[in-house]
């Protein structure tokens, strides 16, 4: 079980929930009209069906992977040495049998067939990605930005479905209480979201240039140099902070109030301080950058709850 648990990325599989968790509770605590019949019990179907699919991902990423991460993290291997290959993709198979059912049973009830179609998307995408488009250049990193920013869209997506099937409990007539929640500021951390883990996966590319010549994929460090690849890097993660400046203070698209604010500098200042660092000391720093980069993002998911109160 402990392996298997090292296997899916429990710490990830978490973010996943507490994202989704962060974004019901802000839009809940934002909304001013009362009458809502929120279904707590199919937005948990919902990220249970969002989680197991990530944790699938994981697991055939991790199958296809066996020669290069020997070379790259040799101690962090669990396929091969402590978890069969054919149970890895058994289990694959599994979770995401049963994440479509449930995205059967959502779409069914709300009719709608987004929750087939994103979660079919999301499942393809994690499977071509680790068979094939793994060693594209860029491509790669682009799917796994955009399925991490996918994550709060998807909630946003579940509210707005709700909402419409929901529009007797509204206290106006004519509209759903969805008309009245602002999305904006989830729109604005899923755009941040996108960046900083485009940025975190060429980061990792960079750590794992060995192992990826092997397996010949053509990743961003290969192709332009490392560092070239950490520079760009460093610029991108500045990118969320300016976000923010345009966004509050520039052109008033989103409201935040001070702890929010306060997260959101934070965060910008430590993606700065990341830059600052691989300045002074290069490639001896390119570790702590990607640890400087978690505690960035967990900043800005804080905001989801900071941002209601």
């Amino acid at each position: 079980m402990k392996y298997f648990l090292k296997l899916i990325r429990t710490k990830n599989l978490l973010i996943i929930l507490f994202t989704m968790l962060g974004v019901a509770w802000y839009l809940l605590q934002s909304n001013n009209y009362q009458k809502v019949d929120f279904d707590w019990f199919d937005y948990s179907l919902l990220i249970f069906s969002t989680i197991i699919i990530a944790a699938a991902g994981n697991v055939i990423n991790d199958y296809f992977d066996i020669k290069s991460d020997l070379i790259n993290k040799p101690e962090k291997v669990i396929l091969s040495k402590h978890v069969k290959p054919r149970w890895a993709i058994l289990w694959h198979w599994i979770l995401n049998a049963i994440a479509f059912i449930i995205s059967i049973y959502l779409s069914v009830k709300y009719s709608t067939l987004l929750f087939v179609f994103v979660h079919l998307l999301s499942i393809n995408l994690l499977w071509f990605y680790s068979v094939q488009l793994k060693r594209k250049f860029i491509i790669s990193n682009l799917i796994i930005a955009f399925l991490t920013a996918l994550v709060p869209l998807l909630s946003i997506w579940f509210f707005k479905v709700l909402n419409e099937s929901s529009m007797p409990y509204s206290p106006y007539v004519e509209e759903s209480w969805s008309t009245y929640l602002d999305y904006s500021f989830v729109y604005f951390l899923a755009l941040c979201a996108f960046v900083q883990n485009f940025a975190r996966e060429i980061n990792k590319d960079i750590h794992d240039v060995e192992g990826d010549l092997l397996a010949q994929v053509k990743s961003l460090p290969i192709i332009i140099g490392k560092e070239k690849a950490a520079y760009l890097t460093l610029i991108l993660l500045q990118l969320p902070l300016l976000t923010f400046i345009l966004s509050f203070y520039v052109f008033d698209w989103i409201e935040v109030n001070k702890a929010t604010m306060i997260l959101l500098l934070l965060s910008g200042a430590v993606n700065f301080s990341s830059a600052i660092l691989y300045i002074v000391k290069k490639e001896a720093t390119l570790t702590w950058i990607n640890h400087l980069m978690k505690w960035s993002m967990f900043f800005g998911l804080i905001c989801l709850f900071s941002n209601s109160l």
